[in-house]
């Protein structure tokens, strides 16, 4: 079993999972960068290969270790420090291109797993309450994170065409959220006053961080074939979870919103990707029913109760307490309750 991705967070508990059981031979992780020793030591009797799944030694590992279940969960977020776009793109896209030819020519490779995204659906005020894997996004995604993965998907149905008796698995995933993984929606929700998107609400489905982790593992050691929307029960508005968070919601225009980051120093808004934006401008809603009658997959945590989970074990420091805004709503009901009686 080879995972690639092994330095991130992902790859690297997937691998410290997949080591754990005794049913699992061996497990080989792969990774350009070598993991933190804190994960090498969670990692346990799995083999770390330093390698570039865009380089040729990628099938070396695969044909010497007889490799037959693979799992890609290497797929960049956002641009490199030290790159630009197009660095991105050829290490997504390329690196899953080469990474998939070498599945295909491997007669050993049975199975494939694919850490996707639901940003292939794309935010948009047209989009429906709930997309279902047969959906596509109703505006294209103009995300780079968003492009690559819709390839990445496309290269990973054409390697299941060409080898039928290869079992290719899609795990389109919310934004991931939790005490150990600073994501996009923990990082826009840590700072004490949050901007919003002036007139929007963006209903935001999560997905803790452990029930990803358990996902994949169900995927990689009994899951079939197929596609699969992987989130949490419920949703959370945008304003609420910033209320929840302790934080303080400022209505700002869509179009001053990347300004934003340019002009407030030290703004956590600079580090956001235009497809992140547009996420909390609208949000996305998932149709889960593929994951429990098909996948067999059960999410222990709900959206609040991940995003609760992450508040409390974020350390984030509140600018309004909790109290008081019980305390300030109580007052506004009681205030509205006396003037709707004088009338």
């Amino acid at each position: 079993m080879l995972v690639t991705g092994a330095s991130r967070f992902l790859g690297g508990y997937l691998v410290a999972r997949l080591a754990q059981d005794p049913g699992i031979d061996r497990v080989i992780a792969v990774d350009a960068q070598s993991p933190s020793k804190d994960m090498l030591r969670r990692m346990g009797r799995a083999e770390f290969v330093r390698a570039d799944i865009r380089n040729p030694l990628i099938g070396k590992v695969l044909r010497g270790a007889k490799v037959d279940t693979v799992v890609h969960a290497a797929t960049m977020v956002k641009p490199p420090k030290s790159g630009a776009r197009t660095a991105m793109k050829d290490m997504n896209v390329l690196g899953a291109m080469q990474l998939f030819a070498v599945c295909q020519k491997s007669p050993d490779v049975r199975k494939v797993v694919v850490r996707s995204t639901a940003a292939v659906y794309g935010c948009s005020a047209k989009d429906p309450a709930k997309f279902s894997e047969e959906m596509s996004a109703r505006r294209p995604p103009q995300g780079g994170y968003a492009r690559d993965s819709i390839e990445i998907e496309g290269y990973a149905r054409g390697l299941g065409r060409r080898r039928p008796e290869i079992a290719v698995s899609l795990l389109r995933m919310a934004p991931l959220i939790g005490p150990n993984l600073h994501g996009s929606v923990s990082r826009y929700l840590h700072s004490p006053v949050v901007p919003m998107i002036l007139g929007r609400d963006a209903r935001m489905q999560l997905l803790h961080e452990e029930d990803a982790l358990a996902a994949l593992e169900r995927a990689t050691v009994a899951g079939p074939a197929g596609t699969f929307n992987v989130a949490g029960d419920g949703v959370v508005m945008l304003s609420q979870a910033i209320r929840r968070a302790g934080g303080v919601a400022v209505p700002v225009p869509f179009q001053l919103l990347g300004a934003l980051g340019r002009l407030v120093p030290a703004s956590r808004m600079r580090e956001f990707t235009q497809e992140q934006l547009e996420y909390f401008q609208f949000g996305c809603g998932l149709d889960t029913t593929r994951m429990r009658a098909e996948l067999g997959f059960e999410p222990r945590w709900t959206t609040m109760q991940a995003l609760d989970d992450m508040i409390s074990g974020a350390a984030i420091r509140p600018l309004v307490s909790k109290d008081w805004l019980r305390s300030a709503e109580f007052r506004i009901q009681e205030l509205v309750g006396v003037s709707g009686g004088a009338r």
